[in-house]
């Protein structure tokens, strides 16, 4: 019997019922069939070696695909995790998914894995890659599923079938391993061409801290050496400009278990920098219209339950403390307060739209075990803003916003982005609040206000807040990497549970939209993005010290101090080395530092009233008289250029 393979390009192939997938790509071509790592057949992810016994829409997947990319490195995890057991037996598994860039497997080993360990694990993968193994995909029934688990000896992937419903368990066998999995595989362990293990971590068993801790082996796959060399290179500048390590070597911030994780102290260093940012921010913001304003940290358990964030966000939210017979709980969220303070007075549409922007310290409870640096904290402060409006006001407040951000990610250094539309699952109602209806007219009214600015953009299904869709933006560092950043909520939820009102034109009550804003997100996680954008050498106007001042000798400190005085009194942060060393020991210093400018100063320097100028990163920029550089750096700061 013959059947109708319909390729991405409309064309049909007609080829015999049971035809695999890889017989498919090879009637296509010698590249593609050497190319192929999966298929998406009518809907569904499938393997090269399933047959087709029926006609239907097909897509044939490579690496260059996502879908193909997670086939490929699963296949990776699996194989690392056969090598794993070669060498630990009594090693019981977890859970092993591709990642972003690679790949994880959890593990309950008795012994500590060092960096010695990964390297044997790698040289066992490459021996079962030698042996070409297929991967052969096992059908179970549940109870056959736990015997066969049980007989393994795997107690974590037994606890996940007794979950699983009775229908569709499979397993995936190649040689001597077998692992519970949904699949698909590559065809055979020889098909990976290029991998590498990278680093061993603690993982609590699903992410419980409660649970067992299980080691966690990353590792990355590529189907070409090339590529995976890159990676490996741009995974070392990331860690040359880990923003933990960075912080470290420039004295910026620090956390400490004492005083609880995930709470950051803020060095002077890393101060001066947060202060001209949120300084920046300040001026950026009235410029555009907005009110600053102040909230409290904390509020009583029922504000929290008429916002809604207590059914909806209670695991975030710190525990309740007793006040006066009252229930108290640090906020999560500045918005209900921002709220109450709309309600203290009669809102009229003249009023409207109204601008109120807050750099809000919120707490938020996180696991320990997702606590990391600047980036994932539990106290942190957001440059939130709301905006109470009319719904005809809507689309242009969104405009507003989304150039209030591309503008200051323009001035951080970031020109590219990426734009996601979050919007609600129709499948998974129960999670957000509002009517069918309400949702279809904020999410129409975002995609417009991008439409409007001839945007690209993403649909992201189920990614909305569960009060309303959201406008994500994502700001593209140095090193190609995606950081979360400005996100606009459009809220018609909260105007109706706190009862907003205003006054219409037409003599009527109305109910005001509300937009959740942020255009840096927090502090802390934008400035250890910052961190890593730059590797620390921030540009001048964000620099904690912009200039060094290097006297040659004891004999020239008179006159750098007579310069300290004169650039800090035009506001230019500037300190002068001293210290009895050599003057290239004092500019190697510096450079580690991340100064901008070294200005070095001796006789000729103190009898002409220059300075001899060493830029970072560039080198001898020649002498110049003093008070001209004084001007040059101020303009520098002033058009903080990046």
């Amino acid at each position: 019997m013959e059947i109708n393979i319909i390729l991405p390009d409309g064309s049909v192939k007609k080829l015999p019922a049971g035809t695999t997938v890889e017989e498919l790509a090879r009637s296509i071509g010698p590249g593609l069939a050497r190319d192929a790592v999966a298929a998406r057949f009518e809907g569904r992810l499938i393997g090269l070696a399933e047959p087709l016994e029926h006609g239907g829409h097909i897509t044939i997947l490579t690496f260059d695909d996502p879908e193909g990319r997670d086939v490929y490195r699963h296949s990776a995890a699996h194989v690392m995790a056969q090598a794993v057991k070669r060498l630990y037996p009594d090693a019981r598994l977890g859970i092993g998914p591709a990642i972003a860039d690679g790949f994880y497997y959890d593990f309950d080993i008795d012994e500590a894995l060092t960096p010695e360990d990964l390297e044997r694990i790698e040289a066992v993968m490459w021996e079962i890659v030698d042996e070409d193994t297929p991967f052969e995909c096992i059908a179970l029934e549940k109870d056959e599923a736990l015997d066969l688990f049980e007989e393994l000896d795997e107690e974590y992937k037994q606890e996940m079938i007794r979950e699983m419903e009775e229908q569709g368990i499979t397993a995936y066998k190649h040689g001597d391993f077998v692992d519970l999995c949904r699949g698909p595989h590559l065809p055979s362990t020889g098909r990976l061409k290029a991998f590498k293990l990278l680093s061993v971590a603690g993982a609590y068993w699903r992410g419980d801290e409660y649970r067992p801790q299980l080691q966690r082996i990353y590792g990355t796959a590529f189907d070409k050496q090339a590529d995976l060399e890159q990676h490996l290179e741009r995974l070392e500048q990331a860690r040359l400009r880990d923003h933990r390590r960075v912080g470290r070597t420039l004295d910026l911030f620090s956390i400490h278990e004492e005083g609880g994780p995930g709470l950051v102290y803020w060095h002077p260093k890393g101060a001066v920098v947060r202060t001209a940012i949120e300084d920046f921010w300040r001026s950026a913001h009235r410029d555009r219209g907005y009110d600053l304003v102040y909230s409290p940290h904390i509020a009583k358990k029922e504000l929290w339950a008429t916002s809604g964030h207590l059914d909806t966000f209670q695991d975030s939210m710190f525990g309740s403390m007793e006040v006066d017979g009252g229930e108290y709980i640090l906020k999560p969220m500045n918005c209900p307060f921002h709220i109450l303070m709309y309600k203290n007075a009669t809102r009229s549409y003249r009023d409207l739209p109204m601008r109120w922007a807050e750099l809000g310290t919120v707490y938020r409870y996180e696991r320990s075990g997702v606590l990391h640096g600047l980036l994932r904290v539990r106290g942190f402060t957001q440059d939130d803003a709301h905006i109470f409006c009319r719904p005809d006001q809507v689309e242009d407040e969104v405009v507003g916003v989304v150039r209030l951000a591309q503008y200051m990610l323009s001035v951080f250094g970031y020109t590219d982005y990426q734009i996601v539309l979050s919007v609600h699952d129709e499948l998974e109602s129960d999670k957000y609040i509002g009517t069918p209806e309400i949702w279809e007219e904020a999410e129409t009214k975002l995609a417009r206000s991008l439409d409007r600015m001839a945007l690209d953009y993403e649909i992201d299904v189920g990614e909305a807040k569960f009060y309303g869709p959201a406008i994500d933006i994502k700001m593209v560092d140095a090193l190609g990497r995606a950081w979360q950043g400005p996100t606009i909520q459009l809220d018609f939820n909260l105007p109706e549970r706190f009862d907003l009102e205003y006054a219409g034109e037409d003599g009527h009550v109305h109910r005001p939209v509300m937009i959740h804003r942020t255009v840096l997100g927090s502090m802390e996680r934008f400035f250890g993005g910052l961190i890593e954008h730059y590797g620390g050498a921030f540009p001048v106007w964000l620099a904690p010290v912009q200039a060094v001042i290097i006297p040659i000798t004891d004999d020239h400190v008179e006159y750098a101090r007579e310069i300290e005085r004169d650039y800090a009194a035009h506001g230019i942060r500037v300190e002068v080395d001293d210290r009895n060393e050599k003057v290239g020991y004092k500019i190697r210093n510096a450079e580690v530092e991340k100064v901008p400018y070294m200005l070095v100063v001796g006789d000729r320097e103190a009898e002409a009233e220059t300075v001899s100028v060493r830029s970072r990163g560039e080198g001898e920029k020649g002498t110049v008289a003093y008070r001209e550089f004084r001007e040059d750096v101020l303009g520098e700061i002033e058009e903080r250029s990046s």
